[in-house]
């Protein structure tokens, strides 16, 4: 991915992005696939394009289709920290398949699992990954594919024989690729080093049974061809620790100590060396224990630990630290009292921390 040390970054506005030098910044794609492939070709998005909600005409009327990517990509360009151009990856979450599920009568689960077996609905998602890559272009970015989605492939049974109709839904693409999630997967690796040459791409790493079935997962994500790519991908948690530990959203303890971070990164250690690739944690919580449990001050734990434990970060393989609230009422880098900011520049100014 370019770089030799430990690359933090995460979801932030653009102050907060140039505030402390961040190396890297995401953002999730989530939406249907374009309805008619005119809206590829139009020269600014049309007033059906943009009222159907898909991603390429988020901007509404007034500009070209995909133009979100474009705009993404310049902004973090353009980046400085203390005066000097300090361009940043764009690193992003290709999360539709979770929308194809929808689209084929299934809620999240492995119900959408079956969208992938529909040649109408697998070929708009091909189309709409095309144009996504080909947005991208040239240009350096980072690639995480389909969060939580082969977890629900994996509660099927082996990958190679979950069914897809990968070279029907894109001969131009995946001809001679195996009709299976499995093959699925290699498409989607395949179709990023075809159209956006640049790019990392990573295999999302959705293995919720890990603490019993280590082997299993390893086994599952070698036939879904993760070595294949170039990273893999863990998210560490949706919410806050103390928004989970209020009674209302369940009570649950999602703090750390030091006996479960460690079991942790020996997940991601093992699932790091078992495809030869390294993993990049994302979706970090911004917490800090000096907030109030109050919308957007919630606490977590997980920044201090990470940040004071980089030695145990390296050791895992761990290539990416990429924090960031995956709900609106958690903690932002924007809402902390500046911690994650000061964090990432105290790393900074230690000289940062090699890979291993």
């Amino acid at each position: 991915m370019g770089s030799t040390k430990v690359l933090i970054g995460g979801a932030m506005p653009d102050a907060i992005a140039a505030a402390a030098p961040f190396e890297v910044r995401y953002r999730y794609i989530h939406s249907r696939p374009a309805a008619s492939p005119a809206y590829y070709t139009d020269s600014r998005c049309s007033a059906e394009a943009a009222a159907s909600g898909w991603w390429g005409c988020w901007g509404g009327t007034w500009v070209a289709p995909g133009n979100d990517v474009t705009y993404e990509n310049n902004r973090a360009a353009q980046v400085t920290w203390q005066g000097s151009p300090r361009p940043q990856i764009f690193f992003w979450t290709w999360y539709s398949l979770r929308d194809l599920g929808d689209m084929a009568g299934h809620g999240d689960g492995p119900g959408e699992v079956e969208a992938i077996n529909r040649q109408d609905l697998l070929t708009l998602y091909m189309n709409d990954y095309r144009f996504f890559l080909q947005k991208i272009g040239n240009s350096r970015n980072m690639i995480d594919l389909e969060p939580d989605f082969w977890g629900y492939v994996r509660s099927l049974g082996n990958p190679h024989n979950v069914p897809a109709k990968v070279a029907a839904a894109n001969p131009t693409d995946c001809a001679t690729e195996e009709n299976s999630a499995a093959g699925l997967a290699r498409c989607l690796i395949s179709m990023a080093r075809k159209y956006a040459p640049n790019t990392a791409v990573g295999m999302h790493v959705s293995c919720w049974d890990w603490q019993n079935n280590l082997q299993g997962c390893r086994q599952d994500y070698l036939n879904l061809g993760a070595a294949n790519a170039d990273f893999l991908v863990a998210d560490v948690s949706d919410r806050d620790a103390g928004w989970y530990a209020l009674p209302e959203h369940g009570g649950y303890n999602n703090f750390w100590t030091d006996e479960k971070a460690a079991a942790i990164l020996a997940f991601y250690k093992t699932m790091a060396e078992t495809v030869g690739k390294p993993m990049v944690l994302w979706q970090i919580p911004v917490g800090n224990m000096a907030q109030n449990n109050t919308i957007n001050h919630f606490q977590d734990d997980k920044v201090d630990w990470f940040f004071s434990h980089m030695d145990q970060v390296a050791d895992a393989h761990i290539a990416g630290l990429l924090f960031g609230a995956g709900h609106h009422e958690q903690t932002g880098p924007e809402h902390d009292g500046g911690n994650l900011v000061n964090k990432t520049v105290n790393l900074w100014n230690a000289g940062g921390t090699p890979l291993r």
